[in-house]
């Protein structure tokens, strides 16, 4: 399975639900991938974006200083699966000439891979799914297909900047 590499775009409400969306951009290209994820997720992604230092660790910020403490490095995060409208992602560390993998929800692997400055990639076979109408939003949050498609195509850099914390 290929993998495409993706950077965060921004972070958004989702103007339905009021559901945060993380919207990731392939990096060498235009195509656009939203993941609806939890407010407490989108939190920890947005307070990372932003370089918010906040007095005491949060979960993936403790996270960070187990992995760096014991010198684990986050080689990559993979978008690797979409079922049921749910996506699944694996987040790869390297202990010396180990690699291990680990299941992660989407979220949380993009929070970690900020905080670890790793890649982002995303599996051809995720993409080519997402495309698909209604693939990628919550069976509560679904639109019709060209509805979300036009939607992300008109979305301005303002747009990213309304997820507040």
């Amino acid at each position: 399975m290929k993998e495409i590499e993706f950077r965060i775009k921004g972070l958004m409400m989702d103007p339905l639900t009021n559901a945060p969306i993380v919207v990731l951009q392939e990096a060498a290209g235009d195509a656009l991938l939203p993941i609806w994820v939890g407010i407490f997720e989108a939190n920890a992604i947005a307070l990372q974006i932003e370089k918010v230092d906040m007095p005491r660790p949060m979960t993936h910020d403790l996270l960070k200083a187990v992995l760096d403490h014991l010198d684990i490095e986050v080689t990559k995060v993979v978008v690797s699966e979409l079922r049921d409208s749910t996506f699944y992602a694996l987040i790869f560390l390297r202990s010396g000439d180990r690699t291990i993998t680990i299941d992660s929800r989407p979220s949380d692997a993009i929070a970690i891979a900020l905080r670890m400055d790793s890649p982002i990639f995303i599996t051809d076979e995720v993409v080519a799914k997402s495309r698909q109408p209604d693939a990628a939003a919550p069976h509560s949050e679904r639109r019709a297909g060209e509805d979300i498609k036009k939607w992300l195509e008109n979305l301005s850099p303002d747009d990213l900047g309304k997820y507040k914390m």
